[in-house]
């Protein structure tokens, strides 16, 4: 509004004389009323002044300037003293750990008090300005006689005045205030959760359930009944310390009534959502062997919704029953609408908190169980009802991103060190996998989280084989403890199986039409995470098999290394035991297929051929005569012959030694037999493979030990001779000089032989031990056998490693490569692929893959014949 002080060039002397003993007098009555504190004694001749003053057109005038002195007043009286009462806090810092019981009760009555005072004061102004908007509203009626609206002068007046307060208020505004009331909310908040804590665990004793969520209680019949005496029963605990809320409630109104509403209500929700954190963490901790989400929702149900009922009840924004507003859905509420007072009707106000709290206790539970997620998987199955609780916030709050990025960064940090086991990586990737499957069944995020481990994986030369281990062994490679489900990869062979056992069924499911159509309808776009090469969610299946297989990138890889392993455990068999490695053997024919696995089926069936021919060939020693045996003579009885086709085998390590004439002996006459049964067949002996059981008796003790041939045979050289030196025992035993001396170590170790220095320092002699006081050491006397298999010393295996087969493959292509670095110069490792590809077609043929040409050139540098320069190789000169 505008003054139009040009009225005043109309005006006559008395006029003017009139106008300025009004205006004194309006200037001196407002400043006595203002400052009265309750005296409206003045009432009459103020309005009388003030209608005056309108007559003469001044009527923005007055307003005007009462407004000013209500300002000034206000400024004066009310927020200097308001604010005042608190700067004492201004260092009490910070207030949320500040535990003080003597300060927090000093705390919550000076907000009281300032509130108390500032209320009274403004109250009064308003009782003065209701007097100006008296006459003034007066004034207007007499001159439009009764056309104009009653209230309009009124609510103008107020909504200025109401503006000046807040601004002034807000003009001076401590920093530390909004601390304050935060912490005030929280306290009260805190003692309202501890009542309700108290109250249900006597509801526990009486037997009552008061922990049925909101979703079982809806699937009752009575939708709403049920529910509504159960919320009752909890706001009646509420309506029982009605003091305590009834005080809150007016702290908070009085908040509204200065102009602070939006910081009152985000003091009290910033304090429940506090409050709420604390619960989450309170009940998730690090306890990941059961489920907390449902007893999260139950306290939200059970202290913020009710003390928020109870609180928007008392200030009157309770949506009322029979409002037709009040059955507006929020545009949020998905979930069923809470139902209060026996009527079917939401409260929108409380569907939308309940909303908030709800999301607020998911995200803080997903963001707590995803920091502690690479835990949890370790735990894994025994972890589940977290992985289920982070499922179900996932489903709510959307933010899978936020877990895989987590997740990434864990594992980085804590599983992909060289540190870390390949074993210990590879159980920790399938403990993911299922874990994960249970969030994400599509396997879209599984892919994301999973690149950084198969990635670090084929970069570990020992992968393939830990694979092979876990595929195999029921112990999942893990020599450190007992196998478990979770280590083992024999149960996802056992769940193909079954698989391929049903799938006629999957198929007619699969195809029918009407699934198809329901598939169709439910279809929705992988989010933004999900690989487009891996195809949609719908045509996904998580295949723990196939994602660690798809590590080593192809199944000949670790069909090779499988058929090592195999040889290996079949060569060091005792016995022809093989009921587990035929089972494991079919399992893997369901996922790679017959023909990869033929070569190894051929293996296991030499070890069942063997068995057989073993049997016949000491069946028919028993019916012929047998000559006298001569001393030392071994008796056939004794031998067990593991007969196999060379041709199907992986290259096998052969070594040369010397055994014992009588030995010797028994395995001509045991090949002479073969070959009578098996004509024309002729057995070619690998003399270094296989076990010796051997008992050797000395003075004062007696000793067993299940050994290697050469071990045997050089123990066995003793048995005449009781002291060899080193160079003379090779030579008996048909071995190196240092073959001998690394192999002899077993028997100096177990107290059998003991080592000195002979006249030449390179010639060490060994004796035998006949006592053991001979040595001082006390050995072992009680008849345990010790056993030293093939490949259990030195690392050295009885089956040439997929290594060594491949050097020795890749060794013919090394004059084809030396001859076109010749005439090229330098080549990259793909165009030395793709040329061997080109020309090397003949027998045998190039159809090795990157990854081995890779392995093999690395392996021509270190042996210093070509150089890996800015990734081309060249020559070396």
């Amino acid at each position: 509004m505008t003054c139009n002080l040009g009225i005043l060039d109309s005006l006559n002397v008395d006029s003017i004389a009139e106008i300025s003993e009004n205006w004194n007098g309006f200037c001196s009555t407002s400043e006595a009323l203002l400052k009265g504190s309750g005296d409206l004694s003045f009432s009459a001749e103020f309005i009388t002044q003030v209608k005056n003053l309108c007559e003469h057109g001044l009527t923005s005038l007055v307003e005007q300037h009462f407004l000013r002195c209500v300002q000034e007043t206000f400024e004066r009286n009310g927020a200097r003293r308001f604010w005042s009462y608190f700067e004492p806090y201004s260092n009490v810092a910070p207030l949320e750990t500040n535990k003080d019981p003597i300060l927090e009760e000093e705390i919550q009555q000076v907000i009281r008090k300032a509130l108390e005072e500032i209320s009274s004061e403004k109250q009064y102004q308003e009782k003065c300005l209701l007097l100006l908007a008296h006459a003034l509203q007066s004034y207007e009626e007499n001159k439009s006689q009764g056309q104009v609206n009653p209230d309009s002068t009124r609510v103008y007046l107020f909504s200025k005045y109401q503006l000046i307060v807040s601004s002034v208020l807000l003009a001076s505004f401590p920093r530390h205030f909004p601390g304050i009331l935060h912490w005030y909310f929280k306290g009260r908040l805190e003692e309202l959760s501890t009542i309700a804590g108290a109250n249900s665990e006597d509801d526990d004793e009486l037997g009552m359930d008061d922990k049925m969520d909101l979703d079982e209680k809806s699937k009752l019949p009575d939708k709403c009944g049920n529910k509504d005496s159960d919320r009752n029963h909890e706001y009646a605990r509420f309506s029982g310390n009605n003091k305590l809320v009834k005080n809150i409630g007016m702290v908070v109104r009085d908040l509204r009534n200065i102009g602070f509403t939006s910081m009152a209500e985000d003091a009290y929700a910033s304090a429940i959502f506090f409050l709420l954190k604390d619960k989450v963490h309170d009940l998730a901790g690090d306890d990941y062997r059961s489920s907390v989400l449902e007893s999260i929702k139950a306290w939200i149900q059970a202290v913020p919704l009710q003390f928020l009922r109870a609180l928007l009840e008392y200030l009157g924004d309770f949506t009322s029953c029979n409002d037709p507003s009040s059955g507006l859905k929020s545009p949020l509420a998905s979930h069923p609408s809470l139902c209060y007072s026996g009527t079917g009707i939401p409260s929108e106000g409380l569907v939308r908190w309940q909303l908030r709290l709800e999301y607020y206790a998911y995200e803080t539970l997903q963001d707590l169980r995803i920091a502690k997620l690479f835990e949890i998987i370790v735990d894994y199955p025994d972890s589940a009802p977290a992985i289920e609780d982070l499922k179900q916030c996932l489903e709510y709050t959307g933010q899978h991103s936020k877990l895989v990025d987590s997740f990434i960064s864990s594992l980085r940090y804590r599983l992909l060190t060289a540190g870390a086991s390949t074993n210990d990586i590879l159980h920790q990737y399938v403990s993911t996998i299922k874990a994960l499957r249970t969030i994400d069944p599509a396997g879209i995020f599984l892919e994301a989280v999973g690149e950084p481990i198969r990635e670090y994986l084929r970069g570990r030369k020992d992968t393939i084989k830990c694979i092979v281990t876990m595929l195999t062994d029921g112990t999942g490679g893990n020599t450190n403890g007992p196998g478990s489900s979770g280590d083992s990869l024999l149960e996802e062979l056992n769940r193909d199986e079954e698989s391929q056992e049903n799938t006629i069924v999957d198929d007619d499911i699969n195809s029918d039409d009407k699934q198809a159509w329901i598939n169709a309808q439910n279809w929705e776009p992988d989010p933004v995470e999900a690989d487009p090469s891996k195809g949609s969610r719908y045509r996904r299946k998580v295949d723990i098999l196939g994602m660690v297989v798809g590590i080593i990138g192809s199944k000949d890889q670790l069909v090779s290394e499988y058929r090592v392993m195999l040889a290996e455990k079949l060569l060091n068999k005792s016995d022809y035991d093989i009921d587990a490695e035929i089972r494991t053997l079919e399992l893997l024919k369901i996922h790679f297929g017959e023909s990869s696995m033929q070569k190894c089926e051929i293996m296991l069936n030499d070890l069942i051929d063997s068995k057989r021919t073993n049997a016949n060939i000491k069946a028919t020693i028993k019916h012929q005569p047998q000559p006298e045996r001569r001393d030392l003579e071994v008796s056939l009885d004794n031998l067990n012959a593991t007969i196999i086709s060379s041709n199907f085998w992986p290259p096998i390590q052969d070594e040369a030694v010397n055994l014992p004439e009588p030995v010797e002996q028994l395995l001509t006459d045991y090949a002479k037999r073969y070959t009578e049964i098996k004509t024309p067949r002729k057995l070619m002996w690998k003399k270094n493979l296989g076990s010796v059981k051997l008992e050797l008796q000395f003075e004062d003790r007696a000793m067993q030990f299940n050994v290697t041939p050469l071990h045997a045979s050089i123990i066995m050289q003793f048995q005449d001779q009781k002291r060899w030196t080193s160079k003379n025992l090779a030579a008996a035993v048909g071995v190196a000089v240092d073959v001998l001396n690394r192999r002899i170590n077993f028997w100096i170790s177990k107290g059998v032989l003991v080592e000195s220095t002979g006249a030449d320092s390179a010639d060490h002699v060994f004796t035998l031990v006949e006592t053991i006081n001979d040595t001082g050491k006390s050995g072992t006397i009680d008849g345990g056998c010790e056993e030293l298999l093939a490949g259990d010393e030195d690392g050295e295996q009885s089956v040439a490693s997929v290594e060594d087969q491949l050097r020795k493959e890749m060794t013919v292509y090394e004059k084809f490569i030396t001859g076109m670095l010749t005439n090229f110069g330098s080549m990259a490792l793909d165009r030395i692929h793709n040329t061997l590809k080109m020309f090397c077609i003949a027998d045998p043929p190039y159809d090795k893959s990157l990854q081995q040409l890779q392995s093999f050139l690395s392996g021509l540098v270190a042996e210093e014949k070509l150089e890996l320069r800015e990734g081309v190789y060249i020559l070396r000169k």
